[in-house]
């Protein structure tokens, strides 16, 4: 968005060019508490979070500065594809809990509750998820919480994908629940989906001071601290008007309706509908191929894009973005409803 460009010009011709604090400028860490505090219902504090260089790497100054060799770290399956990687490169243990698309791709506390043993540390919650776009609704969350609890384990709330939403469908963030699921959870969150500020590397982690401090160790050692001037766009983007914000969720719901009509025209395909992010997974078992060389044909024959199921965990899938223009959206779909009639 326009504002939050011109606010990151202004930084640069102010000469906000030199190193800043490791955990990220003050007034940012402000914006952000304040942000948790009124919109996700969650008492932080300035001193309770860390600006990072994007999502990913708050999650992975969490994974390092939490996880010891061994510790399990629950996943449900489909996952973001770097969840298993970022817990191996701590010395953790990826545990995949499979759903389905009959069940939502949602796990459930019995399913979760099986799966926690001495050894279980973390479980990350995704929700909105990548790929699926399924949400969890407050009575899901609040039935997790009850095993997390039950069962004093961690919780990393990714919450990336919070702001797009459709269908009146509601976000609760885990830590919401209660003061004492507030004190098991961290938060991941950042603002290249809401804004659309992908390439300029800015998230942030919010949690328990102790592990904040961590985090800023590690920070400090490895990257100093996140692009100064890039941090007053993040500033503007939370300080202004959040219009911009829902003119880009209405113009993916739009897509979104179109993309889904679209897959349930086309026989051999189907999908669950999502209630946020911008992603469709659609099933493709029905075509007889593996979703790698699904989508190594698909590229080579009629030179459509998309990410195999393996890599988030499920190999009878597709992960499609609807994150581009309609006419791009529809050319891709023509190219794909072509190659699943050749196919099957």
């Amino acid at each position: 968005p326009e504002h939050i460009r011109m606010a990151v010009k202004l930084a640069l011709d102010s000469g906000k060019t030199r190193y800043g604090p490791t955990t990220g400028e003050p007034r940012l860490r402000g914006a952000i508490a304040k942000k948790l505090r009124t919109e996700n219902h969650l008492p932080y504090e300035d001193e309770n979070i860390i600006v990072t260089n994007g999502g990913k790497h708050s999650l992975y100054a969490l994974m390092m500065t939490t996880i010891e060799p061994g510790d399990e770290v629950l996943i449900p399956c489909p996952y973001w594809v770097s969840y298993p990687e970022m817990v191996k490169l701590a010395g953790g243990i990826p545990v995949t809990l499979p759903t389905t698309a009959q069940s939502g791709y949602k796990i459930t506390p019995e399913q979760l509750r099986q799966a926690i043993n001495p050894n279980t540390k973390l479980l990350i919650f995704n929700s909105p998820s990548n790929p699926t776009g399924m949400v969890y609704t407050p009575d899901e969350v609040r039935a997790l919480a009850e095993v997390i609890l039950a069962n004093d384990i961690w919780v990393v709330a990714d919450e990336i994908y919070e702001k797009i939403l459709y269908d009146g469908v509601q976000h609760l963030s885990i830590g919401a629940v209660s003061r004492a699921m507030f004190e098991r959870t961290v938060v991941s969150n950042g603002f290249a989906k809401a804004y659309a500020m992908t390439g300029w590397r800015l998230g942030y982690l919010a949690g328990p001071l102790e592990l904040i401090q961590a985090a800023s160790t590690l920070q400090s050692q490895s990257t100093s601290n996140v692009c100064t001037f890039a941090q007053y766009g993040a500033i503007a983007a939370l300080e202004s008007s959040q219009d911009c914000v829902e003119t880009m969720r209405q113009a993916f719901a739009t897509r979104r309706q179109k993309i889904i009509k679209f897959v349930n025209s086309i026989s051999g395909l189907s999908c669950v509908i999502p209630d946020g992010a911008f992603y469709l997974f659609i099933d493709i078992s029905k075509t007889g191929l593996k979703s790698s060389d699904f989508c190594t044909r698909l590229l080579n024959e009629k030179h459509v894009a998309t990410i195999p199921g393996i890599a988030f965990g499920m190999d009878d899938g597709i992960r499609v973005s609807y994150a581009a223009d309609m006419v791009t959206i529809e050319r891709g779909m023509e190219r794909i409803s072509d190659f699943v009639q050749q196919i099957i």
